[in-house]
């Protein structure tokens, strides 16, 4: 028997020049983003030095009077900012908790549908007006809504007088609540479908063995097999808690409703591009942004503590 120890094959290194080399053309494929996200994100940041200047667009950045925070004591001290506000914080919380849990409910509804051409219609009709843009679905609303429409009609018949939905602040906030969790409730929804089939279908079937019903399955399986992915929506949904939706808001708001409707960023566009009081607007919308980042911070650290999401 030989007693030569059999010698392994030895591993190639590479050297790191050759990575470099090998990932070099990946490299040069991020330089149009690079390029442009410095020029459309980073760059406008400079402005934001209108916040703490008594700005004149004919002096531009460098002539304007420096004030320091005298612009910041000024909207914490309008009439409206507590209002606006307000309806910033309960509209955007509303739909982040509607946005959830209606989604939610039609899932686990549809999960109980055996048909599967239902499914596959009723997926296409709710997934629908997520590609729709606010501007088509705001025409859409507003003829639903008018006195002449549909919802009008109905109460006609019934004996009762017209309302006004779009010009009463009463019903205005709940119509953007609605509309937005109609537009968005088809992506969250497929997310929800999505995590209920990955869970082990051989768990069904030792509940039903146990004699489990659908709802004590629902309640025991269902619900704690996606409670990550609820948790990971929820919590970044916290970052975004001052977006109460400018575009829908801007598209369907008047006057008439600026008590229940009035927003942070509608504030800001009258402000800064009707008004022309561009260094209150500036201010306001670096207050926003810094309690967003904030709230962007936690909501990244929840989900990371909770679901382990991480970005990088």
């Amino acid at each position: 028997m030989s007693n030569t120890a059999q010698t392994q094959p030895a591993t190639v290194v590479k050297p790191r020049s050759s990575k470099r080399v090998s990932t070099f053309p990946l490299h040069l494929m991020l330089i149009p983003g690079v390029i442009v996200t410095l020029i459309y994100a980073y760059g406008p940041m400079f402005g934001l030095v209108m916040a703490f200047q008594k700005y004149v667009p004919t002096k531009g950045f460098l002539g304007s009077k420096w004030v320091g925070f005298k612009n910041f004591e000024y909207i914490f001290h309008m009439p409206d900012f507590y209002q606006v506000l307000w309806n910033t914080l309960i509209i955007a919380v509303l739909k982040i908790i509607f946005g959830l849990l209606v989604p939610l409910i039609l899932a686990l509804l549809l999960q109980e549908v055996a048909k599967n051409w239902i499914v596959r219609t009723i997926q296409t009709s709710v997934f629908l007006p997520y590609f729709l843009s606010w501007t088509i679905l705001a025409g859409v609303i507003f003829e639903i809504f008018s006195l002449n429409g549909p919802v009008n009609s109905l109460i006609a018949s019934m004996g009762s007088d017209p309302i006004m939905f779009m010009g009463d602040k009463n019903w205005f906030r709940g119509i953007l609540i609605g509309s937005d969790v109609w537009k968005g409730m088809g992506y969250n929804m497929i997310l929800y479908l999505a995590a209920i089939i990955g869970i082990n279908p051989n768990l069904y079937e030792a509940a039903e063995i146990d004699g489990a019903g659908r709802w004590k399955q629902v309640i025991h399986i269902t619900l704690p097999g996606i409670a990550p992915i609820i948790v990971l929506l929820a919590t970044l949904s916290l970052g975004s808690v001052l977006n109460a939706g400018f575009e829908q808001i801007l598209l369907l708001y008047n006057p008439l409703v600026y008590e229940s409707a009035d927003v942070i960023d509608t504030l800001v566009y009258r402000m800064g591009l009707i008004d022309q009081q561009f260094s209150p607007a500036a201010a306001f919308g670096l207050f926003k942004s810094v309690v967003s980042v904030v709230l962007v911070s936690i909501s990244y650290y929840m989900a990371y503590r909770f679901t382990n999401y991480r970005i990088f």
